[in-house]
């Protein structure tokens, strides 16, 4: 094993040696060790990440096995690692992310006692999404997919006693579940046609089956590739949060605020980006599959935008934006602008962890209220939490000369070119939700960091309103007996009443702040060299008939020509007036949402029900699973096995009993009458013969 081969080795096991050690010996160790110790181990994940990042940039790509796992007949099941362009991008961008959401747990968990766990989880999390990007076959993908999965489960429900934490963790587990299944039966095709789960190997021979089909209904016949690239997507869209798969992610607030910016910024959320544009050498063999891809992100991208201009948690705001960012990725993922969907992932993964963290921080400021109606003019209190959310907003709504602007302006602008059908359609939906971008991201700064202090005014009607609110929850869940510690119940109701002004985070928490605010600001200027410098080489094919980004790369003048040229656009201008519309509605006119609310209630409360998809859940899902298990419980349990297998063996038992009892009666001449009708009856039975 050479000593690059090692340092591929060190990537990964350095946040699992620190996972176990915090996991297995942090009570023992204390909180000082457990910390240092797991941030020592993703210091040195992230300075392995540069030297493997520095080594492939130079041209040395490595794809081979690290061992055996198994072997059943011509097949062999490996661990192993494919090292290029895309790889190392990711491996760079998970590190970095990981590595400043470590130092920001410092002081965001400070005063919890499950610090140690939690740093466990993190690190272990980390270690699963490495493994994840890393693999040279399905069959590890599908490992680090799965544990992504699994330790999400444990960190969205790491406050266990609270009942909405392990209902946000099991919804997130089995809408995963969904996903994974229609994932693990592509993997299953491809080894049936392939006959390697190796990626190679299985890109090599893609051609040659192309043009084969396979019937899913007697007579109904399938293109191959398009069936696979399907169900391979089909895992995206759970793990990345598609429509309809995407109602996990909102309720995954109810963890810790360090793992909504570990999971929804860099990490589990772009598995599926990331996978997509692995596998660009089976979608670019099948228009259908893009067309499908295509069409689900643009409508990921525009209605979940819309549900976040309604909501009131600083939290959810971000979540929905998440959603609306992973929708743009998965519509270039569509496009063929493979290029420009990892590109944004590069620039979204900073500027959205910065606006997690720094909700986070805000929240740590009003003594874990979580609610912007009872925050206001927090500017002047959290300086340096504002001017960071204040960029990572501006690059969000995809302002120049923040990073958003490049990697969202391209993904428009590669719509725009696309032929694959939808493209119109997608590219309608994409320019919309520019403007709602622009508005949802300046709505949180101007709604939580200007104007009236509400936080100081518990007779305000937004305070009012945010408490009659809470009220209703509380009473709908006050059958529930569970205690909470202060820490764990981030909707503590009293604190939005706090006498103790805001003030700004320690510099644990506000040093990752800048530092990732720092690529928000500069990430995108990458542009030239990411999306048209053939950056990622043969880590990614496109078909010579989808031509977007090879034409616009020929319209391409650099970053300066690039902001000067959508000055006189139209995304740019409906970003400002996103903007604009924000600024007039919460800054200069803060009593028109309230009105606005109440003329179009029935729009509202369709965006606050979340288009009802979480209801039908319940009720067709989770109603069904229930009726279900009701009629087979009553039908199967206690009608066939208690009262007839159980009970009426035993009834059946006693009339048996009770026949023969009534023979053996302790009288004398009954059994001499017996004796009499027996013999009567064989010499009748003798005599007929």
């Amino acid at each position: 094993m050479t000593a690059m081969q090692k340092l591929y080795l060190l990537v990964p096991l350095a946040p699992l040696a620190g996972a176990i050690i915090a996991g297995l010996f942090g009570k023992a160790i204390g909180r000082r060790a457990t910390h240092t110790l797991t941030i020592l181990g993703m210091v040195v994940c992230l300075a392995a990440s540069f030297l493997v990042y520095r080594d492939v940039m130079g041209g040395n790509i490595f794809n081979g096995p690290v061992y055996t796992w198994l072997v059943s007949g011509n097949i062999r099941f490996e661990i192993g690692f494919l090292i290029d362009p895309l790889s190392a991008t990711m491996m760079m961008v998970v590190s970095f992310v990981s590595l400043m959401v470590h130092i920001y747990t410092i002081g965001y968990m400070a005063d919890d006692p499950g610090y140690q766990r939690f740093f466990s989880y993190i690190s272990l999390f980390t270690f699963s999404m490495l493994m994840l990007v890393m693999s040279n076959n399905f069959l590890q993908l599908f490992f680090g997919w799965e544990a992504v999965g699994l330790v999400s489960y444990l960190l969205i429900g790491f406050w266990y006693t609270r009942p909405t934490a392990i209902y946000a963790n099991l919804k997130a587990f089995l809408v995963n579940r969904v996903g994974d299944f229609g994932f693990l039966l592509g993997i299953a095709l491809v080894l049936m046609y392939f006959g390697t789960l190796d990626y190679a190997a299985v890109f090599a021979g893609a051609g040659r089956l192309a043009g084969n089909s396979i019937e899913l209904f007697p007579g109904v016949s399938w293109s191959l590739m398009t069936v696979i690239c399907i169900l391979l997507f089909i895992g995206a869209m759970g793990k990345s949060a598609q429509f309809p798969l995407h109602v996990w992610l909102p309720d995954s607030m109810e963890g810790p605020t360090p793992i909504s910016a570990l999971i929804h910024a860099a990490t589990m959320v772009t598995a599926g980006i990331f996978m997509v544009a692995r596998m660009s050498p089976l979608f670019e063999l099948s228009e259908t599959a893009l067309s499908f891809v295509l069409i689900i992100g643009a409508i990921t991208a525009f209605f979940m935008a819309l549900i976040a201009t309604v909501q009131y948690d600083i939290k959810r705001v971000v979540a929905y934006s998440t959603l609306s960012q992973l929708g743009y990725m998965t519509m270039a993922l569509g496009a063929s602008a493979y290029s420009a969907a990892i590109f944004h992932l590069f620039t979204h993964a900073f500027f959205k962890a910065v606006l997690f963290l720094g909700a986070g921080s805000v929240i740590i400021a009003m003594h874990h209220q979580q609610d912007m109606r009872k925050m206001g003019g927090l500017a002047k209190y959290m300086p340096i939490t504002y001017m960071t959310v204040l960029i990572g907003a501006l690059a969000n709504a995809g302002l120049p000369p923040f990073a958003g602007f490049f990697s969202k302006e391209t993904i428009v602008e590669a719509l725009h070119h696309a032929t694959v059908p939808g493209a119109g359609f997608a590219y309608a939906l994409a320019v919309a939700g520019v403007f709602v971008g622009g508005f949802y991201s300046f709505r949180l700064v101007f709604y939580a960091f200007h104007g009236k202090e509400r936080f100081a005014d518990p007779h305000h009607p937004d305070v009012i309103a945010a408490d009659a609110e809470a009220a209703a929850i509380a009473a709908a869940a006050a059958h529930d007996d569970h205690k909470h510690d202060k820490h764990e119940n981030e909707h503590a109701h009293d604190h939005g009443h706090d006498s103790h002004a805001p003030h700004e985070s320690p510099a644990v928490v506000w040093v990752p702040l800048v530092l990732l605010a720092i690529p928000s600001v500069c990430a995108g200027w990458f542009i030239g060299t990411f999306v048209y410098g053939n950056y990622f080489g043969s880590s990614i094919t496109v078909h010579p008939a989808h031509t977007a980004m090879a034409s616009m790369a020929q319209g391409f003048h650099g970053v300066i020509g690039m902001m000067t040229h959508a000055l006189g656009t139209l995304p740019f201008w409906l970003a400002v007036a996103g903007a604009g519309t924000a600024w007039y509605l919460y800054i200069v006119r803060p009593e028109l949402p309230a009105v606005l609310r109440r003329k179009w209630g029935v729009v509202v409360t369709i965006l606050m029900e979340k288009y009802g998809l979480d209801r039908f859940n319940d009720w067709f899902f989770a109603g069904g699973a229930r009726a279900l298990g009701t009629g087979l419980w009553k039908g199967g349990d206690i009608a066939v096995i208690d009262n007839v297998m159980v009970n009426g063996s035993a009834r059946l038992v006693g009339w048996v009993a009770g026949v023969v009892r009534r023979v053996q009666s302790g009288y004398i001449y009954h059994y001499a009458f017996a004796m009499i009708f027996g013999v009567l009856t064989l010499l009748t039975w003798a005599l007929i013969r």
